[in-house]
């Protein structure tokens, strides 16, 4: 129980870092969805999509391969500065390469070569910052993780109102930045906040004295790639159907879909903030003599808590809806939030699950799953965007996530076979979906049936785990 105590307490804190920054950050929607047009939200969609591959590329895979090693290996000290050394080195040859070649690639991706390089400028810099935060996560330094996350963030915040709050207008910046289009300024704000992180963790940068090993080199990479080629895949299953929508149904359309399924973001955070706290653990404690017995508490309460937030959110999405999307013309896609949902809540069952294939150095059995993923979701949107319209994008996402989840699982049983607890797990994953699609769909968000089912999951959790809830009590 101790353990679990340890692994509940940085999760938290952890937590805090991812959610309360980007739930603040999240606020920004309304501001964003106030001011652009659809249109103008969609290409903005567009932009960090083209972002997230190219985060996943410059990467390729060394946060994870640095955790894996640097809590395995004796000589510390060499792990963190040969992976800096080549996130350093790689990062200015790609980042060099990339700008050559901006007016070809920008009209490849049909972005606007000014986004484009603003996007290239983002990506370097997050990548510089990716082994420092690594080091604070995997040496337990949450709180200094949180504080720089937290600035970031405020910073990001009050640059957006500056440049787009009708409150203040452009005026009084708009002679420091020259910009053809209002959603420029967003990019603008987001470099702005990444340079200030990268001086706030550049001190880490000569943590230790800079050596390079070429072994430790060739393990972090043979044990990354194939987490790159996962990350590729995941970026696929997260943000094809942004990029594929506006060829099928326009941009309004795809700023309607890319603007509701930020709604399901109270879900997306509570599986960020989960990894940032668990990925870490896993590690730390895998050889524990109950470490697998761990594994198997920590999935259930995860999908107890997952659940009970799906539930939350489904019923009570008119209430929560407004905060943070007013304008009409973006509700059209509203439908979608529930199946988002289920999908990310899937996918935060799969990251639990995977633990298998990290604690065995199996990484390409994450990306065989991955790219399985992928498949299916090029496939389903490219045959059904044109039948079912953004839902489709939606049910695409969740066919995904789930046959990912149960691929892992079976892989699982049979390299790293862990006593989950698969009846109970199934029982909320099942009354938990079943009780939100009907709140959302047949009953149509109606408030006193939501409160009652909610209510309804809190009495079958307590009554099948008060025996657990009493021993935590008596703690």
């Amino acid at each position: 129980m101790g353990i679990l105590k340890t692994f509940f307490k940085d999760t938290i804190i952890y937590g805090l870092a991812i959610v309360l920054p980007r739930l603040i950050n999240f606020l920004l929607v309304r501001l964003h969805t106030d001011v652009l047009p659809n249109e103008a939200y969609s290409e903005n969609t567009e932009f960090y999509v083209v972002a997230a591959f190219f985060n996943v590329i410059l990467t390729y895979g060394m946060e994870t391969a640095f955790f894996r090693f640097f809590s395995k290996n004796k000589e510390k000290g060499k792990v963190l500065s040969t992976a800096i050394v080549s996130i350093i080195f790689s990062t200015i040859i790609l980042g060099t390469t990339l700008f050559i070649f901006r007016e070809s690639i920008s009209h490849a991706l049909h972005i606007n070569t000014n986004f484009y390089s603003l996007l290239v400028a983002i990506t370097l810099v997050d990548t510089l910052i990716v082994i420092p935060f690594a080091y604070l996560r995997v040496t337990g330094r949450p709180i200094r993780f949180a504080s720089i996350k937290l600035i970031n963030v405020f910073i990001i915040v009050i640059l957006n109102i500056l440049f787009l709050s009708t409150s203040y207008g452009v005026a009084s910046l708009q002679n420091v930045f020259k910009v053809g289009d209002k959603v420029e300024y967003i990019f603008i704000a987001n470099l702005i906040a990444s340079i200030m992180v990268l001086l706030l963790v550049f001190p880490y940068y000569f943590k230790n004295k800079l050596q390079f090993d070429l072994s430790i080199l060739k393990q972090l990479l043979n044990y990354g790639w194939p987490i790159m080629v996962a990350g590729l895949a995941f970026v696929i299953n997260e943000n094809l159907d942004k990029w594929l929508l506006p060829n099928y149904e326009g941009e309004y359309i795809n700023g309607a879909y890319s603007a509701c399924y930020k709604l399901a973001v109270f879900m997306t955070l509570f599986v960020q903030a989960f990894r940032m706290g668990a990925e870490p653990f896993f590690f730390n404690h895998s050889k524990e003599d109950n470490a697998k017995k761990t594994y198997a508490t920590i999935l259930k309460y995860f999908t107890i808590v997952g659940a009970l937030g799906l539930l939350i959110v489904t019923c009570f999405i008119d209430w929560l809806r407004p905060i943070f999307i007013k304008k009409e013309s973006y509700l059209v896609a509203l439908n979608i939030v529930p199946v988002v949902l289920l999908a990310n809540l899937c996918l935060g069952i799969y990251h639990n699950l995977s633990v298998w294939y990290k604690l065995t150095d199996k990484t390409r059995y994450g990306m065989y799953i991955s790219i399985v993923g992928a498949i299916i979701t090029i496939v389903f949107n490219i045959i059904y965007i044109p039948i079912l319209g953004f839902m489709a994008c939606a049910y695409a996402t969740l066919l995904a996530y789930g046959i990912m989840m149960l691929l892992s699982y079976l892989l699982g049983k049979k390299h790293y076979k862990v006593p989950y607890a698969v009846g109970r797990i199934s029982f909320y994953l099942g009354f938990s979906t079943l009780l939100s699609f009907l709140s959302f769909y047949i009953f149509e968000r109606d408030i006193l049936i939501g409160t009652v089912f909610l209510c309804l999951f809190l009495v079958s959790v307590t009554l099948l785990e008060k025996n657990q809830i009493k021993q935590l009590l008596k703690r």
